[in-house]
């Protein structure tokens, strides 16, 4: 027998959703609401672009019209000894967006994170140019004309601005992301190149993001657009910063994406998304594991709504915005900067069913 405390939340659910969670539903479309002003856009996981699941594949295909490998196409997968590359599952990936007509956005070609185990033993800067040039030459040359975008270089800065000392910086200098957009251009020349970070549209960050945009540019080389991830947290999205930064980097002449937006609920001591730093796990750190309090889930609504206001406002400036995970289920977030965690960062809940958040987005389409 159904208490009355459980009859309210599945009523409320009904109210919203149109029906009981399972059961066949139409759901409408984000790809479809928005085609007028920007792509939308996901990140796909091995089993989503092997189509294990004939209802996910479905669901993917009628809610998103643009793709971001999660991990295929980084480094340390694509490129893991010297001289192999593995190309298995970048290859589904791109048969995947032309059989559903998505776009794909490659994902990355140069980052400090997730390279083969092979590098840390490379002493010789020589031999870090060599990997350098050939793994973008040999991966953008392999997806030319068959990817709509590269994110080049990726999390190149550090929170003040200044260039992170990662091993390319290293070993090849500070040109290093003026070189890799040159070798871009030259593998792939039709496809669009952006560099993408996460809090870029902070000021310190952001304001060492147009240097670095502006030394490409100077050198005559080109860069079509800038990411901005936007991982950001429930009550605390930086509106004001994130139109600011929308302005001034189309100031450029530059296109704007948000390519992994996700809002996190969970408690977190620091803002940002470097994947090297974590957290305790203890009693506090994942305080919703039975359920996201109606509460929370209201803030969460009315967060998206605001950003989607936001960028509505600039649509002739904002050319896509990316979900990292295509529901709550696949979100990083449930791993980190703490494995195990329940998260709730996205649109739609573990089943594929709609949350308030979605609702409050696609409602801006009809005022």
């Amino acid at each position: 027998m159904i208490s009355k405390r459980n009859f309210v939340a599945v009523s409320t659910a009904i109210f919203m959703i149109g029906t009981v969670p399972g059961f066949s539903q139409s759901i409408p479309s984000l790809k479809d609401a928005f085609t007028r002003d920007f792509g939308i856009g996901t990140c796909l996981n091995n089993a989503q672009i092997e189509e294990r699941d004939p209802q996910m594949t479905e669901f993917i295909a009628r809610q998103f019209n643009m793709a971001t490998p999660e991990n295929v196409m980084k480094s340390g997968p694509i490129h893991p000894k010297w001289d192999t590359y593995n190309f298995e599952m970048a290859d589904k990936l791109v048969a995947f967006g032309k059989k559903h007509n998505i776009k794909i956005n490659g994902h990355t070609l140069v980052w400090h994170s997730q390279l083969p185990p092979f590098i840390r033993g490379i002493k010789s800067s020589d031999s870090i140019r060599t990997f350098f040039n050939e793994h973008i030459k040999t991966v953008a040359g392999r997806y030319k004309g068959k990817v709509f975008s590269w994110d080049v270089v990726n999390e190149a800065l550090n929170e003040d601005g200044t260039m992170r000392k990662s091993v390319f910086l290293q070993h090849l200098g500070d040109n290093f992301v003026t070189e890799a957009f040159r070798l871009a251009q030259e593998a792939d020349p039709k496809a669009e190149l952006y560099y993408n970070d996460y809090n870029n549209e902070q000021p310190a960050k952001r304001a060492g993001c147009i240097t670095l945009i502006k030394k490409i540019q100077d050198a005559k080389v080109r860069i079509d657009g800038v990411g901005i991830q936007g991982h950001w947290h429930v009550g605390k999205v930086p509106l004001k910063d994130i139109e600011e930064s929308i302005l001034q980097y189309a100031a450029l002449g530059l296109k704007v994406m948000f390519t992994e937006l996700d809002i996190e609920v969970l408690p977190r001591n620091f803002q940002g998304a470097d994947v090297n730093q974590r957290m305790v796990n203890n009693e506090q750190s994942n305080p919703y594991a039975n359920g996201l309090p109606d509460s929370v889930q209201q803030q969460l609504a009315a967060d998206y709504e605001a950003l989607f206001k936001l960028l509505l406002k600039h649509k002739d400036k904002v050319t896509r915005v990316t979900f990292w995970g295509v529901n709550d289920g696949d979100s990083w977030l449930n791993n980190w900067p703490i494995r195990g965690r329940t998260s709730y960062p996205l649109l739609f809940d573990r089943n594929n069913q709609p949350k308030p958040a979605f609702y409050k987005v696609l409602a801006l389409k009809n005022r």
